[in-house]
């Protein structure tokens, strides 16, 4: 599809004329999530400022779980639920065959982090990812690409003076980005540069080639509420911007990764030091986590955060499930991590003023005082839900809920006021 096709179809769901998005778009403040090599047509997804903020939804196997057709049932229950695009992220030795299977199932784009399969490349030559060389790494992010992969995670902010830094400055939570945990271990046992920061404009060449979107990745997020904006998260981000510059120049869309646990009150800051420092880039976070003891409602404590995120700028949602830190997703977790992410991107729209959320509200809150159960039913978020619930005891013919029944307000006030 050509980049104006993309554009045009784009605009039918968006609230931007056609000059606001481009001119957005050419500045780097929005980018298209589309490889232009990809076989498969897709649904293009547009991701930045003034747009409805959108929802990522993480699957993939683990080494020890999973397999193909379990993960190709959750890419299809996560695009039911309403997510704008899914990142497969599948580690193992059939991680290859999920990956493809999904690039060639999925109606929406997909993303994945390349570094993720080095190691198992690496085992298929006899040897260890600490000893891929940078051109081998490179390869394997590139072969994502020639897969149709949409948009890559790329930990390139991780350097060699930032793991000083984390070996001076002890956290409590460490390292807990998995790619980022690889970067370091590649430097410690090689004594050079992160080649992903080294190679970086050979990286940007790559990319350019496919029309794909680099999501510069948050290798050192904090992940405790503790370790929150301290000067290891800062440095990264100050290199990140850096390098989405220097991405745009090449022509190459740039988005920004960011943190996962800040407790409520860092949202605001956090977004705003992006939006500066990373000249206005789409961000993209994990959460935010706000608060680290509630293991099993990690979703539930996501969407808080992501709305306050979306509310101060944040663009782009990495849902979480009531398995996060926990274990792999079910299918059933997926479908409520979606749910609960889009209704977090839904508050956070209507709050920063996005043209046509609040007139959804609208729209609800107008059938419900006329008791239009048909309406209400099929508009929400979750129209499933909604409808398993409000079945749950016969209805009325006077059509109030269960709830209140005879006594219910908008009709009482309805007889009293008519």
């Amino acid at each position: 599809m050509k980049k104006r096709e993309n554009i045009t179809e784009i605009l039918k769901e968006e609230p931007l004329s056609e000059e606001e998005f481009t001119e957005r778009l050419e500045s780097g403040r929005i980018v298209i999530l589309y490889n232009k090599k990809r076989k498969k047509k897709i649904k293009p997804v547009a991701v930045g400022e003034g747009l409805y903020t959108k929802v990522n939804a993480n699957i993939g196997k683990s080494p020890e779980f999973s397999s193909l057709e379990e993960e190709l049932e959750k890419l299809k229950v996560a695009v039911e639920a309403g997510a704008d695009t899914v990142m497969d992220l599948s580690v193992g030795d059939d991680a290859d065959e999920v990956r493809a299977a999904v690039v060639e199932n999925s109606s929406v784009p997909v993303g994945s982090v390349p570094i993720y399969r080095c190691p198992t490349v690496a085992k298929r030559k006899g040897k260890y990812f600490i000893d891929m060389s940078p051109d081998e790494i490179l390869e394997c992010i590139e072969e994502e690409l020639k897969l149709g992969i949409d948009y890559i995670t790329v930990h390139v902010g991780l350097t060699l003076e930032a793991l000083t830094r984390i070996k001076n400055e002890k956290r409590i939570g460490g390292v807990v980005s998995r790619g980022g945990a690889l970067m370091i271990e590649w430097m410690e046992y090689n004594k050079k540069e992160n080649p992903l920061y080294e190679y970086y404009d050979d990286l940007l060449n790559i990319a350019r080639e496919y029309s794909a979107t680099l999501s510069l990745g948050d290798g050192l997020r904090p992940g405790a509420i503790a370790d929150s904006s301290d000067g290891i998260q800062m440095q990264e981000l100050i290199i990140l911007g850096e390098l989405v510059e220097r991405a745009r120049e090449k022509g190459v869309q740039a988005m920004v990764e960011g943190p996962g646990h800040i407790p409520l009150h860092h949202i605001e800051m956090n977004v705003k030091l992006e939006k500066r420092l990373c000249h206005g880039a789409p961000f993209y976070v994990l959460g935010p986590v706000v608060t680290d003891v509630a293991a099993g409602y990690d979703h539930i404590v996501g969407a808080i955060g992501g709305a306050l995120a979306a509310y101060y700028g944040v663009d782009f949602l990495c849902y979480l499930t009531p398995s996060e830190h926990l274990g792999l997703p079910l299918k059933e977790d997926v479908r409520e991590g979606v749910i609960v992410s889009r209704i977090a991107a839904h508050i956070g729209d209507i709050a920063k003023g996005i043209r046509g959320a609040e007139e959804w509200d609208r729209e609800i809150s107008e059938a419900r005082a006329r008791l239009d159960w048909g309406k209400v039913l099929t508009g929400v978020i979750d129209p499933l839900k909604a409808q398993e619930i409000f079945k749950r005891y016969p209805v009325p013919q006077s059509k109030e809920c269960t709830m209140c029944g005879e006594f219910c307000p908008i009709k009482k006030t309805k007889e009293v006021l008519n």
